[in-house]
């Protein structure tokens, strides 16, 4: 009996290391990464290996041990997470190669415009994450408010069960609505492209974690970042419940306009929509066009 106590506390007290454990893990290593000359092929080299290293923790302590069961939409999350991060990941290629980049944005340091080049790139990249995340905030809440949007946003909310596999699976031109209205902010402001490309990887992993099948708690950092605590309760098909937590990144935005939700109980395990919504990819891809309502 003794033993079984200790143990449920051991995971408890793991449950809590776990989400700041694994990111800063992760952007150490993206770190050492941007050292080279071969940034991009690091990260995706690191990226791979976070997801997989938080496939085999869903499989060791789950959140819900039903959303381990297949439900054969693996080929379609693969799909649409190649379609919308490899063309944004081509499109980054092309900018750097052709020197687009360093013709549009400033130098890292330069204090020239609005953007503080002379602060710690640190505390630049925190600036990043707020100012993208005013964007993200209001493309997300707009998706559900509007009906038209909502057919897009819907590919994403279909999901059965949430695993790190179905991180990606959002309808490309959602993914270009929160583009959209997030990056011109950094362009605007005079963002060096180091700010962005730590902001995407930043982005990235928290993506992973946000919609991981892991026992995690967030603590006090579910008032600062979006959790998996938080996020379980965005999938609620309870419209009190779901159309909350806007936050991709942070929770600033919500607790500023009133869409942050938390309960001191478990979210519900049964998540999804209540319209249909086709099984394979292109089926997905072409629903929102061919919707009546």
């Amino acid at each position: 009996m003794t033993g079984s106590v200790e143990e449920r506390a051991w995971q408890r007290a793991v449950s809590y290391i776990l989400w700041p454990g694994l990111l800063c893990v992760a952007l150490a290593a993206t770190y050492l990464g941007m050292q080279t000359d071969h940034s991009i092929f690091y990260f995706n080299l690191v990226y791979l290996s976070f997801a997989v290293s938080v496939g085999v923790l869903e499989r060791v302590m789950p959140h819900e041990r039903a959303w381990l069961k297949n439900d054969h939409q693996t080929a379609a999350n693969l799909s649409h997470t190649l379609l919308n991060k490899g063309l944004v990941q081509i499109l980054v290629l092309v900018t750097v190669s052709v020197g687009l980049a360093d013709a549009v944005q400033p130098e890292a340091g330069s204090t020239e415009g609005l953007w503080p080049g002379n602060w710690p790139m640190v505390l630049q990249v925190a600036l990043g994450l707020v100012a993208a995340e005013f964007g993200l905030y209001w493309a997300h809440r707009l998706a559900h408010d509007i009906p038209f949007l909502w057919r897009f946003h819907a590919v994403h909310h279909s999901v059965t069960r949430l695993w790190f596999i179905n991180t990606g699976r959002f309808h490309f031109i959602d993914t270009l609505m929160s583009v959209v209205l997030s990056q011109p902010l950094l362009y605007l402001a005079g963002a060096p492209m180091e700010v962005f490309l730590w902001v995407s990887a930043v982005t990235a992993f928290i993506g992973v974690l946000t919609h991981c099948n892991i026992v995690m708690r967030g603590g006090p950092l579910r008032y600062v970042f979006n959790t998996p605590e938080l996020h379980r309760w965005h999938h609620s098909m309870d419209p009190a419940e779901g159309n909350m937590n806007y936050g991709e990144n942070l929770m600033l935005f919500d607790l500023l306009f009133g869409s942050y939700f938390y309960a001191d109980r478990r979210p519900p395990a049964r998540i999804g929509i209540e319209g249909p919504m086709p099984a394979r990819f292109f089926g997905q891809l072409m629903a929102p066009f061919l919707a009546r309502r």
